[in-house]
């Protein structure tokens, strides 16, 4: 018998150019999904689309309550996955690019699609279980830290009116649910019943935990400054310029800034702090027994939390959504009562979120950046700039915040002439900073490889 000859299946271009198209677009239809729908999820909205609908038992309402609330969470745990995604190739690229070093390029244009090459790798692998792991427990352990890190969108404000629910003591609620993290990874650490996972376990979570406090206290200088807890209250109470920012109206709010950030990337696992994957031990950590689709559960909440932890200092700091030159109540004047807002609120509400995440995105930019510029430092050197520095420095901030206050209530202007001064001061330091990364740039360009098709 003669041997079959091997005919490739072909696919019509016209199914390969759909699915390039809805892969292209999946990414970035969430956040329009998410712009329409959270204004909307809101008790006055829900009580007038239930009387467009006809609906009038609490039964009835209570569904409607319920699967509206369901929707918009779909949304954005969706986001957040998917955010989670790009993330790694944006890495990666940029990584390639500090290394002088082609990154992914194949996948897509310019090798944007090989975070979904992964995704479907990661859901295809065999998840194996250790056979000496406390089964239930190594099952469960990445889903605290998954919950944790979606808890974190029911109040982070995306912009004017895009929140899931402005709770009125969100800073506790967002310092609450981040606790999580350390349930996880301890229950991980330990139910893998391995030596160096257990390590790495417990080192995380002595990190997390350690950078919680001067956290908590960085977190509470906005706070005092807009007296209020609620997330969209602490937006409200700056500007859209940059002098009306928390950032630069107080001398101690600008260092507590660093003073969260720095503790953020400690929390998050970040370099320079990524010490559950130390070279000691040469694994990773507390999630090094893990494969397949529980091991993506991890890494998709790390690389998805520099979303949260830039989100939460641009709201905290840098006037989150405020849009220069439009105050928030003149975007409140234009939705008037009606169920559907006028078009020109639904542009501003559009014209918001761009804003609260260009400036999350470049703070994210500098997350990225550090990792490929700092080297890891040793776990005693962690813990010393917790508890010897962080900690102290942020008291100081919290104490002379308290004065500062009443120095500004006595002197209105004072927060005005702070805000002018420390923003000019921060932009010396940037435009010098970017005259100096350009440089080393051109000094070592001929040492470069060929990046034309990068």
């Amino acid at each position: 018998m003669a041997p079959s000859t091997y005919a490739p299946k072909r696919t019509p271009k016209w199914l390969v150019g759909l699915t390039l198209l809805v892969m292209l677009t999946v990414p970035f239809l969430f956040p329009i999904l998410i712009l329409f729908a959270t204004p909307l999820n809101t008790p006055a909205g829900l009580e007038a689309l239930a009387g467009r609908l006809g609906i009038t038992s609490a039964f009835g309402k209570d569904a409607l309550t319920a699967g509206a609330l369901l929707v918009v969470a779909f949304l954005f745990l969706n986001f957040g996955a998917i955010f989670s995604g790009m993330t790694v190739w944006w890495e990666r690229r940029i990584a390639g690019r500090m290394q002088s070093r082609i990154g992914p390029n194949r996948q897509g244009l310019g090798g944007f699609l090989v975070w979904i090459a992964d995704a479907v790798k990661f859901l295809l692998k065999e998840d194996l279980v250790p056979a000496e792991a406390d089964s239930l427990l190594f099952r469960v352990a990445p889903y605290f830290v998954l919950t944790s890190f979606a808890l974190t969108f029911v109040v982070l404000p995306f912009g004017h009116s895009v929140i899931m629910a402005d709770l009125n003591v969100g800073v506790f609620y967002i310092t609450s649910v981040t606790a999580l993290t350390v349930v996880g990874i301890l229950i991980s650490g330990w139910s893998s019943n391995s030596k160096w996972a257990l390590f790495g376990g417990m080192r995380s979570a002595a990190q997390v935990i350690s950078y919680e406090i001067p956290a908590g206290i960085a977190v509470f200088i906005p706070v005092l400054m807009a007296g209020t807890l609620s997330m969209q209250g602490i937006i409200r109470a700056q500007g859209g310029a940059p002098w009306d920012w928390f950032l630069f109206r107080n001398p101690a709010a600008f260092v507590a800034f660093f003073v969260l950030f720095t503790s953020q990337l400690a929390e998050a696992n970040r370099t320079p702090f990524d010490l559950p994957e130390a070279e000691s031990e040469l694994v990773a950590g507390y999630l090094s027994e893990y494969s397949g689709f529980r091991f993506a559960l991890f890494f998709m909440a790390e690389f998805g939390n520099i979303w949260v932890m830039s989100a939460l200092a641009t709201t905290l700091f840098l006037g989150g959504w405020q849009v220069p030159g439009m105050p928030a109540e003149a975007i409140d004047a234009l939705r008037g009562g009606a169920l559907v807002p006028p078009a020109a609120w639904w542009g501003w509400q559009l014209v918001s979120m761009a804003v609260f995440a260009s400036k999350t995105l470049l703070l994210g930019n500098v997350v990225i950046w550090l990792r490929w510029t700092l080297p890891r430092i040793r776990v005693d050197q962690m813990m010393t700039l917790s508890w010897k520095y962080l900690v102290p420095i942020g008291f100081a901030c919290l104490v002379f915040t308290l004065f500062w206050e009443l120095g500004a209530a006595a002197a209105p202007g004072l927060e005005r002439v702070s805000g002018v001064v420390l923003s000019v001061l921060f932009l010396a330091i940037l435009v010098a900073f970017v005259r100096r990364v350009l440089k080393n740039v051109s000094d070592v360009r001929g040492d470069a490889i060929d990046l034309s098709n990068w």
